[in-house]
C-alpha cells in the first residue's frame, strides 16, 4: 500500500506503541490476528486511496489486541480525518436518511 511519495513509511502515524500496551503472552497466536487486521486494513486503505485521500495523512493500521485477534485502527491527522468523518456523514445511513 503506497501514497503520495515514499515518506508515509516515516510520517509518525503508524506509531501506536503506547495506544494500549499489553504483554505478550506466550502461545498466542498474533500473526494470525495480524494477517486477518492487514487484509482488512489494506481494502480500507484501497477505498481511502481510490477516494482522494493520501495515506501520509489518513490511514488504516493493522495492529492485535492482548488476545492475538485481529484490530485495524484509523491513524491520521485532525485535518484529513476531518475531512473522512464529513464524506462519511454525507453517506445515507441504514434506514435510508442522511447522516
Amino acid at each position: 500500500m503506497t501514497g503520495a511519495g515514499e515518506d508515509w513509511l516515516r510520517d509518525g502515524l503508524d506509531d501506536i506503541a503506547d495506544a494500549e500496551p499489553s504483554m505478550w503472552v506466550r502461545g498466542v497466536d498474533y500473526i494470525a490476528g495480524w494477517r486477518e487486521a492487514r487484509a482488512a486494513a489494506d481494502r480500507l486503505n484501497r477505498a481511502l486511496l481510490g477516494v482522494g485521500f493520501e495515506l501520509s495523512g489518513v490511514r488504516a493500521v493493522a495492529s492485535t489486541d492482548g488476545a492475538g485477534r485481529g484490530v485495524v485502527r484509523l491513524a491520521g491527522r485532525p485535518i484529513e480525518v476531518e475531512e473522512l468523518a464529513g464524506l462519511l456523514e454525507t453517506l445515507p445511513t441504514t434506514d435510508g436518511g442522511v447522516g
